[in-house]
């Protein structure tokens, strides 16, 4: 998957002072359930593999190019059982052959670094999410994590969180426990519990802490103001992750019909960037 480097922010780090063009291989991904969220907060969010299969078709219809991919146990409970995961991604790629899947190593306040490690070397799968500061909780397992995906093939994308995430990653950089060409993130604005909505300045931070990394990123962003988000990434040469992972509001503050709705507008808004 290709993304955007990381461009050289002027010295007072002000957005869109300097906008990159939108270019034609920019990529929306889809987010379509997360780790957390529940059919009390939508009814449409997907949680069983014939439900996810079928979101991650809608949104491909809708303009996704690549879908990041949560799985559930039957009560709804976020899992890394590399059992559902192949379901999910043989179900996935059933319906859209040519949908590529990242899945997700997420601790989601559950999961050990060793049980994401087994999750990865079970599935080796051609793209995952890992969050740096999770695998810190082991680092006597860390490097040995990001040495398999490099061995492997497995195309990583570090999640980070705020700036402290990304001193990390080039420390780890420095040491040699991540590989260099491994340069793949997704900048999280906002945050989860306790709630805070994110807004298109929090990306200033991210950009000026990564200065000099040349890194291929993406956001994604909480509550109703992630497609500004989006708009601000978009402008500064950035991708886009949207769904009801993060939010399931439109810009006007109602719920969104489902996934593909989200997803068809911030389709929409880089196909418009473009033509700007």
């Amino acid at each position: 998957m290709l993304y955007l480097r990381t461009p050289k922010l002027p010295n007072n780090h002000a957005l869109l002072k300097k906008p990159v063009r939108i270019m034609s291989q920019t990529k929306l991904m889809a987010a379509p359930n997360g780790a957390r969220k529940r059919k009390s907060d939508h009814p449409l969010l997907p949680l069983t593999i014939p439900e996810i299969a079928q979101t991650a078709e809608d949104c491909f219809q809708a303009g996704a190019h690549s879908l990041h991919l949560h799985v559930r146990t039957d009560d709804g409970s976020h899992s890394l059982d590399p059992v559902l995961y192949k379901e999910a991604i043989s179900a996935v790629s059933d319906k859209v052959p040519d949908m590529p899947i990242q899945i997700t190593t997420e601790s989601g306040g559950i999961f050990d670094v060793a049980t994401q490690f087994h999750c990865i070397k079970s599935l080796t799968p051609a793209t995952a999410s890992i969050s740096i500061r999770e695998m810190a909780r082991d680092t006597s397992l860390a490097a040995h994590v990001y040495g398999f995906c490099d061995e492997a093939k497995t195309e990583v994308q570090h999640i980070l969180y705020d700036a402290s995430d990304i001193a990390l990653l080039r420390s780890w950089y420095a040491k040699s426990w991540i590989p260099a060409d491994m340069t793949s993130v997704i900048y999280v604005l906002g945050q989860y519990h306790p709630v805070v909505p994110a807004r298109p300045e929090n990306l200033n931070s991210f950009l000026a802490a990564s200065e000099g990394l040349n890194l291929d990123w993406m956001i994604c962003a909480f509550g109703q103001h992630e497609l500004a988000c989006a708009k601000t990434a978009l402008h500064m040469g950035g991708n886009i992750r949207i769904g009801f992972e993060n939010n399931i509001l439109l810009p006007d503050g109602s719920p969104a019909e489902n996934n593909a709705q989200t997803v068809a507008l911030a389709a929409a808004l880089i196909k418009d960037m473009t033509h700007e």
